[in-house]
């Protein structure tokens, strides 16, 4: 291997002689000792007088100058280092290694996985702190101390679950639970809410120094703010106020300290019961033992909603009204008021009316513009409050000396007169369940509201094309009630009753 480094040099001699080059000086150091090194000069780079070291080709290139330009062969391409077959092993060496590596990292891999546990993604328990986090970025918690919290909790359940003999979790399946939550435990359903607003801040359990235990609603018009001010001081803190505006102005009424407390609801151009089977869901006001939904166009200067109360759970009523002012806007004797006694459950009408003294309209019977419900009775009667899209008018309407009350919905009718008449259905005894409460009483002012938003036809006033509807619409729901309750008995084999129909 020296002897190829020596006649590479006398090579390197013979052209410096023919091709002298000007170069520095070496350093004596390198250059007295340069043939003697026990070293392979690679051949992919040669040491240079001049520059240090430059690329072997290029100094076979100058070597074969001479020989070429006289005809000779180059002596480069005759002879090759020893060992120029084993200068590609180090590149093949670490192709192998790159190989290897990605062998093993494979293997590695898939052992990992088959042996990791599997985990199913429902059983991941995130902690409530995740709340925080996803609000607050910078409160030091990381996602991946939230992930590492889950997936142990994870663990857990399936090192827990490892020596069952069943392949499969089992299954949660619970069909007493509400509709819809039958795979859910029943220790984390909650089928009922309330109305209550809450803090945004602080401990859940002080949002609410004191828990309302009653519900009253107005349906609403801007027009009727100073009415409403005046009929909403009549309820303590002990009841939720709850205004629907039916004509979308809500910010006015600001100007009242109460209303910053009120739950206001707007959508233009409906009524109580529209709002009512919408908002007033069961569910939603079972925290409340009554149920206040009354009418704008109400005085109250001789009404107490809390005495109200007293004498309503005395009697056991479940649904009930207070007494009216006979003065005026009155239609039925059995919402008239009496002055010497605190309730009364039937009454006498004209003669005709009452087919059977204990059922309306001498009996179980109350008008809807000021109706009180306990929470059970809500629960059925909103049930019939079937209200479709169809727009409502809250209205009264002048008719020979009296003032015929407010709508009902039912399904696709629009203002579903007579189901005053059935609220008898939501209670047991009815004569003894409904009445009207006269040691607490109100006036009925008869604004007609809404009543002109009717069309006029025909040469009519507004007003009397919806009268007709109504008229209309109490023929039709009689019909349906009666034949619902027909249906029902003869598909149990039972002969109807007469005292089905209202």
């Amino acid at each position: 291997m020296i002897g190829a480094h020596v006649w590479d040099n006398q090579i390197l001699a013979a052209h410096r002689d023919t091709n002298p080059i000007p170069v520095s000086p070496p350093i004596p150091s390198l250059s007295s000792n340069l043939s003697s090194l026990p070293i392979i000069v690679s051949s992919a780079r040669r040491l240079s007088p001049r520059f240090g070291f430059v690329p072997a080709a290029v100094l076979r290139r100058r070597r074969c100058r001479p020989a070429a330009a006289a005809g000779e062969i180059c002596p480069v391409h005759m002879a090759k280092p020893a060992n120029s077959i084993g200068r590609s092993t180090p590149r093949s060496n670490e192709g192998m290694r790159l190989i290897f590596s990605a062998v093993v990292g494979v293997m590695l891999g898939y052992l990992f996985g088959v042996s990791f546990p599997t985990v199913n993604i429902t059983k991941l328990h995130f902690p409530s702190s995740i709340i925080s986090y996803i609000e607050d970025r910078n409160s030091g918690i990381t996602t991946q101390t939230l992930l590492n919290h889950a997936w142990a909790s994870a663990n857990r359940h399936n090192k827990n679950n490892s020596d069952s003999t069943s392949e499969e979790v089992p299954k949660i399946y619970v069909p007493t639970n509400p509709k819809g939550a039958e795979r859910l435990p029943p220790g984390i359903v909650v089928s009922e809410t309330d109305l209550f607003p809450r803090r945004l801040w602080g401990d859940p359990s002080e949002d609410l120094s004191s828990e309302p235990r009653y519900l009253v609603t107005f349906t609403v018009g801007i027009t009727q703010k100073a009415n409403i001010d005046a009929a909403v001081k009549k309820f303590s803190d002990k009841f939720t106020i709850m205004l629907f505006h039916y004509d979308g102005r809500t910010t006015e009424w600001d100007e009242f300290e109460w209303s910053k407390r009120a739950i206001h609801v707007s959508v233009r151009k409906q009524t109580k019961w529209w709002y009512a089977k919408r908002f007033l869901h069961p569910d939603v006001v079972a925290r409340y033992d009554y149920i206040f939904i009354w009418d704008e166009d109400l005085g109250v200067e001789h009404f107490n909603a809390e005495k109200y109360i007293e004498l309503v759970r005395k009697h056991g009523l479940d649904i009930s009204q207070p007494g009216l002012q006979p003065d005026k806007g009155l239609t039925w004797q059995m919402t008239k008021r009496r002055g010497d006694q605190e309730v009364h459950k039937v009454t006498e009408e004209r003669p005709g009316w009452c087919t059977d003294p204990h059922l309306p309209p001498c009996a179980a019977f109350v008008e809807i513009m000021a109706t009180v419900f306990s929470r059970d009775a809500w629960r059925c009667v909103w049930h019939m409050i079937q209200v479709e899209w169809h727009y409502m008018f809250n209205f009264n309407i002048v008719y020979n000396s009296g003032i015929l009350t407010h709508c009902l919905l039912q399904n696709d009718l629009v203002h579903g007169w007579g189901l005053d008449f059935a609220l008898r259905k939501c209670v047991e005894p009815a004569h003894e369940k409904i009445g009207v409460v006269d040691a607490q009483w109100i006036v009925h002012q008869a604004v007609p509201s809404l009543g002109n938003q009717g069309n006029a036809e025909n040469g009519k006033a507004p007003w009397e094309g919806v009268r007709a509807r109504c008229r209309k619409e109490w023929e039709i729901f009689q019909t349906r009630l009666a034949d619902a309750e027909k249906a029902y008995y003869l598909s149990q084999g039972i002969t109807p009753p007469n005292s089905t129909l209202v």
